[in-house]
């Protein structure tokens, strides 16, 4: 599917990354958690009534230079983190998760799955100028793009400082278009992607699941979803928006550059150029020129583990029949996270979601520890009894 200059530039370094998290043994020692395990992270998906799956995930451990972390963290929180109370194995210890929902075409969503984790860890900021250079290449919206996250690095990267997380997703997220970019496939295709890094900072160390003060990175461009659910009555705290044409962000960014190429379809529905309903994704990259753009909208959050029930992400074939609200609610009082991510795609599937759906719930120091009532249950109940009997649910 891909070219030999694809394969070449992402394979050319030495991978890292892991599947399962390292902890600290109470006795002494490390042990390792396999990531894979249902209780660990719980993933569901499914190809709904569509002919084929566009929908995929990918999550890994990555190692990342701590000093990069460290001033991640800093830049972000206001936190001098000292990377040396853990020492160094764990100080690079970085959870990656990343959900991607292709369209056009299962091509660049499939390349995501399999390779987006590892340029995340790979990136060097000394490729920066020459990947700014392909970027202006590309003409139209980016002959006036000035860079963002990465301008720091375009001049002279090596005496600038280390990357920090923001400009590592947005250089990783650059790489994706540029390394397609030989491929004809992904002229039009595309895929909407949503990666969240997550990175103790409890010392001694703790996995994600246990950690109390834990530093949380999104990176995100479309309609994929990443959602925090709060113990406080379980609230729910997106950490992304849409990146839809008629978005207030996005008109702003497409008007000031581009004018107004938006079309409203008979549904209703607005399309950027009359064929795209979200302007920034990879791959598509006949329309890049105007200005649907690779560049993520990058977000961050320190947790304190207790105040946090779970992250939850999830395609648009949820996002699309469920409210955000419902969509956390759904995982409430789940034995483990794979149950939960089953209640959630079961209960779109009742209402009669026919598109690629994907759910994934990554359990936080707070599970099962959610206080107050469920504030959706009612309105569920009411939207699973209009359900019965629709063209869905007779072939369920």
């Amino acid at each position: 599917m891909f070219s030999s200059r694809t394969s070449r530039t992402t394979f050319a370094w030495r991978r890292c990354y892991h599947d399962y998290v390292r902890a600290v043994n109470p006795g002494g020692g490390m042990v390792r958690v396999p990531l894979v395990s249902s209780k660990v992270i719980g993933v569901v998906n499914a190809r709904g009534t569509r002919s084929h799956q566009e929908d995929f995930y990918h999550y890994a451990t990555l190692s990342l230079d701590p000093e990069e972390l460290r001033l991640s963290v800093k830049k972000a929180h206001g936190i001098d983190w000292d990377p040396s109370s853990v020492g160094d194995v764990l100080a690079r210890q970085a959870v990656f998760i990343g959900i991607y929902d292709g369209h056009g075409g299962s091509g660049v969503a499939q390349y995501l799955r399999q390779e987006m984790h590892g340029l995340v860890e790979s990136v060097n900021k000394s490729h920066i100028p020459e990947l700014y250079a392909w970027i202006q290449e590309l003409g139209g919206y980016f002959k006036r793009f000035k860079g963002g996250a990465l301008s720091p690095w375009i001049s002279d990267p090596e005496t600038a400082p280390p990357l920090d997380l923001e400009a590592r997703l947005t250089q990783a997220f650059f790489e994706v278009d540029q390394h397609l970019s030989a491929d004809k496939m992904a002229q039009n295709c595309g895929a909407t992607a949503s990666v969240a890094i997550l990175h103790s900072l409890d010392a001694p160390a703790t996995p994600f699941f246990s950690s109390q003060k834990l530093a949380l990175t999104v990176a995100h461009c479309g309609d994929t979803r990443v959602l925090l659910c709060s113990t406080d009555g379980g609230k729910v705290y997106p950490m992304t928006e849409n990146h839809h044409a008629d978005a207030r962000v996005e008109s702003i960014r497409l008007r000031r550059m581009m004018g107004s190429s938006l079309i409203t379809d008979s549904f209703g529905e607005s399309r950027w150029m009359g064929a795209l309903a979200n302007t920034r994704c990879l791959g598509d990259l006949r329309y890049k020129k105007f200005g649907v753009t690779p560049e993520p909208e990058v977000r961050t959050k320190l947790l304190k583990g207790s105040e946090w029930a779970y992250l939850i992400l999830v395609s648009d074939g949820i996002s699309s029949m469920l409210s955000d609200s419902e969509v956390v609610d759904l995982a409430r009082d789940a034995p483990d996270p794979k149950v939960a991510a089953q209640r959630i795609l079961s209960f779109a599937e009742e209402l009669g979601g026919e598109d690629n759906a994907t759910a994934i719930v990554v359990p936080l120091a707070g599970w099962a520890k959610i206080q107050g009532p469920d504030s959706t249950k009612e309105l569920r109940e009411y939207r699973r009894q209009q359900a019965v009997g629709s063209e869905r649910q007779r072939r369920m």
